[in-house]
């Protein structure tokens, strides 16, 4: 009899993953019909209580409004600096700071990746950063793995800090941050796993990759040693100014020739690099971050606790402090900045509403599937919660290991470290409190691995390609992904149960 409401209980996920990966429909399709067949379950079989029903739908409406917001105002402000040419003039500065090749490279997928993946996130780094990783004369295959790979450590703080402040919403997050920023610090060697993959192929390919090793690491180390000192400014940071700070360092190095290969090597003629020129200073065109991220640390400062309390039959309070609206404000500041026609901002609306309506709706049909899990234990049945039953099965001794490698599929499915979080997060935590084990430590397993699973995320793979233009190039891309993936993934399970279990 026990076996039936656990059958129950994980039923929609099987019904998530055969849509998903059998019926091969879209997220979106996927995630609404299992909301309304976990919907269904909960009405008939758990008999939940109607107020706890309309609860559960709720704050998954207000949640996913939050994460709405964000989305919106990030690729409102990036659709901006796309028609003033800004992210253009970006990318000439960054790919031309140096003549070799292996920088070039490792600058463009690792620092500007981060950078973009923690102000926009949500699959834009790889977009933005494949089409000119090809510009510099690398593959397109070479292109999208080392574009993923960069696509993956700054999603644990991306999109601002979504994953963790809304991915785990309601959870008792204080020292989840801290101890994802460290078990984060590991991503030095994603910059290693570049050299690997761009330098495959080449006639001296042993000397190449030993000759940009210490450029390689040293990159790595420039990220993640700043982002664990910023840290205790709030989760919407390491990403953000770990990747500027850390850009500095490289700039500053690349100068004084420290740890830099003495050979430059190059991938395209003299010729083909003078055909891509700037439009603007180097300074104004990073103007537009300047005043995002003061804008980011003056509203933390002024904001990050004052909200809007609502009582609908269940509380819920209202952030004032959204990046998203940060994001909108920046952006308009640079069309006046800039004297730019308004009508950008009518088309930067637009795609903003647009790129930012289809995750709203996942993620609002996930945080309300995964509230009646929570809630269904509040019923005329007298079966316990779904969440409750489901935990049973994380409830092991390796849980510690186990939890990054779960984070990572949630990735790997949905695309997204904040959808990992909402399907997993619960059960992580509760999971972990059976255990008597660190909550805050299971649930940076997680976040982080989730983050390494963005190497191997499909919708990332797929917004990738289109870009570029390839087409069913899956196969190969996940083959030059998943081995750096799986490395990842096993030293976090590793320290996981070393330090945490």
């Amino acid at each position: 009899m026990h076996n039936l409401p656990i059958l129950f209980s994980v039923l929609p996920f099987l019904v998530f993953f055969f849509l998903l990966f059998i019926k091969k429909t879209t997220l979106l399709k996927a995630s609404v019909v299992t909301l309304i067949f976990y919907t269904f379950l909960a009405v008939f079989y758990w008999q939940i209580l109607p107020l706890f029903l309309y609860t559960s739908y709720g704050k998954g409406f207000f949640v996913a409004l939050d994460i709405f917001i964000i989305i919106f105002g990030a690729i409102f402000f990036l659709e901006i600096l796309k028609d003033l040419k800004i992210i253009k003039n970006i990318s000439y500065y960054l790919g031309n700071l140096s003549k070799d090749y292996r920088v070039s490279i490792i600058i463009i997928a690792w620092f500007l990746e981060c950078f973009i993946e923690g102000t926009a996130g949500f699959g834009t780094p790889a977009a933005i950063a494949v089409p000119i990783l090809i510009g510099l004369g690398l593959s397109p295959i070479k292109s999208l793995i080392v574009g993923l790979l960069g696509n993956s450590v700054p999603g644990v703080f991306g999109a601002a800090g979504t994953p963790i402040k809304m991915g785990f919403v309601g959870l008792n997050i204080a020292g989840v941050p801290l101890i994802s920023v460290l078990l984060n610090s590991i991503g030095f060697i994603i910059p290693v796993f570049m050299l690997w993959v761009i330098t495959r192929g080449r006639l001296n390919r042993k000397k190449e990759f030993f000759d940009a090793l210490p450029f390689a690491i040293w990159s790595g180390l420039a990220f993640v040693i700043p982002s664990i000192l910023v840290v205790s400014f709030g989760q919407e940071f390491p990403s953000i100014l770990g990747s500027i700070i850390g850009l500095i360092i490289i700039i500053i190095s690349i100068k004084l020739n420290f740890l830099v290969p003495k050979e430059k090597l190059s991938l395209v003629t003299d010729k083909e690099i003078e055909t891509n020129q700037s439009t603007m200073s180097l300074f104004k065109a990073f103007l537009p971050y300047m005043i995002l991220v003061v804008l980011l640390i003056s509203g933390k400062i002024i904001l990050g606790k004052m909200g809007i309390p609502l009582a609908l039959g269940f509380k819920h309070t209202f952030s004032l402090f959204n990046p998203g609206f940060i994001f909108a404000i920046s952006g308009l500041l640079v069309i006046l900045i800039w004297r730019e026609k308004w009508w950008t901002i009518t088309s930067s609306i637009k795609k903003g509403f647009g790129g930012a309506i289809y995750p709203f709706l996942v993620v609002f049909s996930m945080l309300a599937m995964v509230q009646i899990m929570i809630n269904s234990g509040h019923n005329n049945s007298g079966i316990l919660s779904a969440i409750s039953l489901i935990t049973e099965s994380f409830e092991t001794v390796w849980l510690p290991f186990f939890a990054p490698f779960i984070g990572a599929f949630g990735a790997f499915m949905t695309g997204s470290v904040t959808v990992s979080n909402i399907m997993f997060g619960n059960l992580f935590y509760v999971s972990a409190s059976n255990l008597f084990l660190n909550t805050s430590a299971i649930l940076a397993l997680g976040v982080v691995g989730a983050g390494a699973g963005n190497m191997i995320a499909l919708a990332d793979i797929l917004t990738a390609e289109a870009v570029t233009g390839l087409k069913n190039s899956e196969r190969q891309v996940l083959k030059g992904v998943i081995i750096p993936c799986l490395i990842y993934l096993s030293i976090l399970g590793l320290i996981g149960m070393v330090f945490f279990s």
